[in-house]
C-alpha cells in the first residue's frame, strides 16, 4: 500500500530549501527530497500566522470563507477536514503535534499534544533550554501496526530552541535564527526519513514537506511572522514519492489551500468543488493525467490575508509570476505597496507609484476573489466585540488586568489615557454586511 506522510513545521522561511549555494543550514534531508523529488519556488502561506494559515490548510479555503481571523477563531470543531474525508475512505490516519486549527485557543498545551499513545519522543536538553525530539524509527513501528490499510500520517513539528531565536535577536548576524528555526524541526525529519529508508518503505511512501508560515528573522528589521514579505509569507513545500517528478523545480505559484485538493487526488477521492485551492498532482506527476480538472485551469496568482494579532488593519496580499500587491484595510486609506520580485526579491522599493495601471490591475483581481474593504470593515467589528465581551467578562477586575498584559509598562505611565482611547474606539460598530464576494 501508499504512504502518505504530510510533515509540517513550524516558521520555516520557504527560501532556504532552494537559494543555490546556501550555506546557512545544512539541509542534507531537504537536499535529499530535492534530488528525489520536486520542490516548489513559489509556496506562500494563505496567512502568515499560526492558526488561521492552518485553517486554511485543513480546509482548503480562504481565510475570510472560513473566518478564521486569528490564533482564536479557527474552523468549527466538527468541520470536514482532507483526513477526515480520507479516513471515511478507508485510511488509516493518525495525527501527531501542534495541530492549530480550530476555534479556542493558541496554547502549549495544544503544541505539544501527540494524539497517538504510541508515538516515541525524546527529551532533549542543550543550553538549559529542552524539548522533545521525535524518534522516527519507533514512529514508523507504531505506522506498521496497521499496514493492512492505506495509510496517511500527518506529523506537525515545532521544536524550535527558543534561546537559539533569541540569541540570533541580539546578535548581528540574523542567520543564527534562520539556524535554529531549521536544524530542530529538520532533525525529526532526518529521523523520519532515516527510519523509512530502514524499512524498505520509503520507496512506497509519498512525503510532502512544508510550513505554516515563515519567520522574518530581522529582515526588513523586524522579527517574528504577521507579515506579507518573503521571510514571514514564503513557505517550504517540496514532495517526493512513487511517480513524482524527480531534480524538479517548479515554479508556479502555490499556497497552502491546494494541500486539501492535492491529498484528495493522491487519494483517488472526488475533489470538492467549492474549495479555493486546486491539485498540485498536474505539477508533480512524472505522467501527466489525460483528463483536465472540471474546474478549469489553475489561477496565476495567490492569496494571502492578515487579520490577526498587533495590528489595527487587514492586510491582503496578492502574488503573481513577476508581482507582489500588499493592500490594507479598505485600500484607501493606508497606501498600498508593489514589489518586482524579479528585480527586487529581497523586497527593498515599493514601486506602486511608479507602476500605477499595474496596481489598478493587480486590486481589480484581489477585489474579484474577496471584497476586501469588506471584510477589514467585518473583521474590526467582530474585534470590537469580542473585546467587549472580555471586558465585561472582568468586570471591576478590567482596569487593573489590562494593565498587566504585555504592554504594561508603556500602559502604566498613562492608564487613564489608554483606557479612553480604547473607550473611543469601541464607541461606533456599524453595522457589516456579511457579504465577502
Amino acid at each position: 500500500c501508499i504512504l502518505l506522510f504530510i510533515i509540517i513545521v513550524r516558521t520555516s522561511d520557504g527560501r532556504l530549501t532552494f537559494y543555490p549555494g546556501n550555506q546557512t543550514v545544512d539541509l542534507p534531508f531537504i537536499n535529499f527530497m530535492k534530488r528525489h523529488g520536486s520542490v516548489f519556488l513559489n509556496a506562500y502561506t494563505n496567512s502568515p500566522i499560526c492558526c488561521p494559515s492552518r485553517a486554511a490548510m485543513w480546509s482548503g479555503l480562504f481565510t475570510h470563507l472560513t473566518e478564521s481571523w486569528n490564533n482564536f477563531k479557527g474552523l468549527d470543531p466538527d468541520y470536514v477536514t482532507w483526513m477526515d474525508l480520507m479516513q471515511k475512505h478507508g485510511y488509516y490516519t493518525q495525527k501527531y503535534g501542534k495541530l492549530d486549527y480550530t476555534s479556542g485557543h493558541h496554547s502549549v498545551s495544544c503544541w505539544f499534544h501527540w494524539s497517538c499513545p504510541c508515538l516515541p519522543c525524546t527529551n532533549v536538553c542543550a543550553r538549559g533550554s529542552c524539548g522533545h525530539m521525535l524518534e522516527g524509527d519507533l514512529l514508523i513501528r507504531c505506522m506498521l501496526k496497521n499496514a493492512s490499510h492505506p495509510i496517511v500520517h500527518l506529523c506537525s513539528l515545532i521544536f524550535l530552541w527558543l534561546f537559539s531565536a533569541l540569541q540570533a535577536v541580539l546578535e548581528p548576524d540574523s542567520c543564527n535564527l534562520h539556524t535554529a528555526l531549521y536544524c530542530s524541526g529538520l532533525d525529526a525529519l532526518n529521523s523520519i526519513i532515516s527510519a523509512l529508508q530502514d524499512t524498505d518503505l520509503l520507496k512506497k511512501t509519498i512525503i510532502m514537506f512544508t510550513s505554516d508560515h515563515g519567520e522574518l528573522a530581522m529582515e526588513h528589521r523586524q522579527f517574528y511572522k504577521m507579515s506579507m514579505y518573503e521571510g514571514s509569507s514564503h513557505v517550504p513545500l517540496l514532495v517526493m514519492g512513487p511517480g513524482i517528478r524527480e531534480q524538479q523545480q517548479v515554479s508556479a505559484v502555490v499556497s497552502l489551500v491546494d494541500i486539501y485538493p492535492t491529498m484528495l487526488d493522491l487519494a483517488r477521492i472526488p475533489v470538492l468543488q467549492n474549495l479555493s485551492g486546486y491539485s498540485l498532482l498536474p505539477l508533480l506527476l512524472e505522467k501527466a493525467e489525460n483528463e483536465l480538472s472540471s474546474r478549469g485551469p489553475r489561477p496565476s496568482w495567490v492569496l494571502s490575508e492578515f487579520h490577526g494579532c498587533n495590528v489595527n488593519a487587514s492586510t491582503y496580499m496578492l502574488r503573481t509570476d513577476q508581482w507582489k500587491y500588499i493592500t490594507y484595510s479598505d485600500g484607501v486609506s493606508v497606501p498600498p505597496q508593489l514589489f518586482d520580485l524579479s528585480a527586487d526579491p529581497d523586497e527593498l522599493t515599493n514601486v506602486a507609484i511608479k507602476f500605477p495601471e499595474t496596481v489598478q490591475s493587480l486590486d481589480q483581481i484581489l477585489r474579484s476573489i474577496v471584497n476586501y474593504p469588506r471584510v477589514s470593515s467585518f473583521v474590526q467589528n467582530y474585534n470590537k466585540r469580542q473585546f467587549i465581551s472580555w471586558k465585561q467578562s472582568l468586570g471591576q477586575n478590567y482596569s487593573n488586568v489590562i494593565a498587566n498584559l504585555r504592554w504594561h509598562q508603556d500602559w502604566l505611565k498613562e492608564p487613564k489615557q489608554y483606557e479612553d482611547a480604547i473607550d473611543r474606539w469601541l464607541t461606533k460598530i456599524p453595522e457589516s454586511p456579511k457579504c465577502f464576494i
